[in-house]
C-alpha cells in the first residue's frame, strides 16, 4: 500500500468544480460546463510518470491540477504557501515543482531563488501565474524557473510541459543505451543483457535496474528506489526487498558475483565492475 503524503487541504476527489474557470482553460472540459475530461492514463509510458510538488494558494486550482495529474498516474504532493512549499521541496524528492508566483508567506520568486542558490536544488520548476507581462516572465526565469505558464492554462499543457522538463532533466530527451560493466540496457526496447545474454525480469525489476544504471556507483536509500519505481514511499520495505532479491538472482553470473551491493545502514548500490 502507498502512503498518502498530500496535505490535508486536498482531501476530496471531487470531479466537478463550479469554479473551474478560475485559472483553467475550457479546452480540458467535456460535457457539463465545469467538468474536466478524464484523458486515458496510458498516454504516457509507465516510466514517464512523475512525482510533482504543487505550490499553489488557490485551493480550487490546486485541486483541479492534483486530481488531473493523479488520474493520469502521477504522484502529487501539495503546499498552500511559500514557506511550506520550500520546506517540502528541500526535504523531499520530486521530479518537478509547479510553483505559483503570488504566494502567502514567501513569494514564488523567493522560493525559486532559495531553492537554486541556497539549497542547490536543481529540480525542474514550472511557474504557474496570472502575471503575463514580459518583465514578469523574465523575473521568473532570472529567479531560476525552467518554464513559465500563464493562467488560464490547459491541464494537458501542464502535463506536456512537465514531461518535457523531466525528460530533459533526466537526460532522456535522446534515448541512449546504458552500459555498466557487462550489463547493457536499451530503454527503447526495454531489453537487459549481461555479457550478451538476455535477462528476463518483471516490469518493476526492469525499472529498478534502469534507474540504478543511470547512476552507477551511487548509494540509493530505500526511499530513493521506492519513489523512482512506485512513485511514492511504501509502508513496508518488504516489497522492495523482494524485488531486489529477484534482481540480484537474475544478475548473478556463473561465479555468483552480483552487481547489486547492500550498503549497510544506507541502502543499495550498483557496483561498477
Amino acid at each position: 500500500m502507498r502512503r498518502r503524503t498530500r496535505a490535508g487541504l486536498i482531501q476530496s476527489r471531487v470531479r466537478i468544480r463550479q469554479t473551474y474557470g478560475r485559472g483553467l482553460q475550457g479546452s480540458d472540459c467535456s460535457g457539463p460546463p465545469f467538468r474536466y475530461q478524464c484523458y486515458p492514463a496510458d498516454t504516457w509510458g509507465q516510466h514517464d510518470k512523475v512525482r510533482v510538488l504543487v505550490i499553489e494558494d488557490d485551493i480550487d486550482i490546486a485541486k483541479n491540477i492534483c486530481d488531473f495529474l493523479e488520474q493520469r498516474g502521477h504522484s502529487v504532493d501539495y503546499a498552500a504557501d511559500g514557506v511550506t512549499g520550500l520546506h517540502r521541496a528541500v526535504t523531499d524528492s520530486f521530479d518537478a515543482v509547479l510553483l505559483d508566483v503570488a504566494l502567502p508567506g514567501m513569494s514564488g520568486l523567493d522560493v525559486c531563488r532559495k531553492l537554486r542558490s541556497e539549497a542547490r536544488n536543481d529540480t525542474p520548476i514550472l511557474m504557474l501565474t496570472a502575471r503575463d507581462r514580459l518583465e514578469d516572465k523574465l523575473a521568473g526565469f532570472e529567479s531560476g524557473a525552467d518554464d513559465y505558464l500563464v493562467k488560464p492554462f490547459a491541464l494537458r499543457e501542464v502535463e506536456a510541459r512537465l514531461r518535457a522538463l523531466t525528460l530533459r532533466h533526466s537526460g532522456r530527451v535522446v534515448t541512449r543505451v546504458l552500459v555498466v560493466g557487462g550489463l547493457r540496457f536499451d530503454p527503447q526496447t526495454q531489453t537487459l543483457t549481461r555479457d550478451g545474454e538476455v535477462i528476463k525480469l518483471p516490469p518493476k525489476c526492469v525499472r529498478l535496474i534502469e534507474f540504478m544504471m543511470q547512476h552507477p556507483g551511487r548509494v540509493f536509500s530505500r526511499a530513493d528506489l521506492e519513489v523512482a519505481v512506485w512513485g511514492d514511499t511504501l509502508e513496508s520495505g518488504e516489497t522492495l526487498r523482494a524485488h531486489m532479491y529477484l534482481l540480484r538472482r537474475a544478475l548473478a553470473g556463473p561465479e555468483q558475483s552480483g552487481y547489486i551491493e547492500t550498503v549497510h545502514g544506507l541502502g543499495y548500490r550498483l557496483a561498477v565492475r
